[in-house]
């Protein structure tokens, strides 16, 4: 391509990366809870602007934090398809690995999380509660399996659906 041909101020579309949030997102709460705040499901704290995993403060306000509302109207953020030969062999062994990766973003990251994995057409169907853990769990399938990955993000829905297949 002809660098001189590019219009002044251009800027390529990036289809690898996920965009910033312009609309607003059902399951983020419109107004930050009265601190300290705990989710009396899943008893992840809101402290200091943010949720995390801490001992429960003796004067908290119970809510529900986002993950677990998004888990109790089963309406996940991003969707995980697996399948392919592979797949069929090494079930146990993915399973495994996405278990892996959820504990280690949950530990960080307590709205990440796994609400199911399910059989679907002889693959799998995983869904998150996180856009950002669907593509973690896609990007460690490709990093430790190889195949193909494809990632397509539904920016009017506010989700992100990943295939992984080998």
């Amino acid at each position: 391509m002809n660098m001189h041909a590019i219009p002044q101020g251009f800027k390529p579309v990036r289809r690898d990366q996920l965009r910033e949030e312009r609309e607003h997102d059902s399951y983020k709460m419109r107004q930050k809870p009265a601190e300290p705040a705990v989710c009396g499901d899943c008893g992840a704290v809101f402290h200091a602007g943010r949720w995390q995993w801490s001992e429960r403060p003796a004067d908290a306000n119970e809510v529900v934090c986002p993950a677990c509302a998004r888990t109790h109207d089963r309406y996940p953020a991003g969707f995980v398809h697996l399948g392919g030969p592979f797949l069929a062999e090494h079930r146990d062994e993915v399973t495994a690995l996405l278990r892996h990766r959820e504990e280690r973003e949950k530990a960080a990251h307590p709205l990440a999380r796994i609400m199911a994995i399910e059989p679907e057409n002889g693959g799998l169907l995983v869904t998150t509660t996180d856009l950002h853990l669907a593509r973690d769990l896609g990007e460690a399938l490709h990093h430790a399996y190889r195949g193909e990955l494809e990632f397509h993000y539904n920016e009017s829905e506010k989700l992100l659906r990943v295939h992984w297949q080998r």
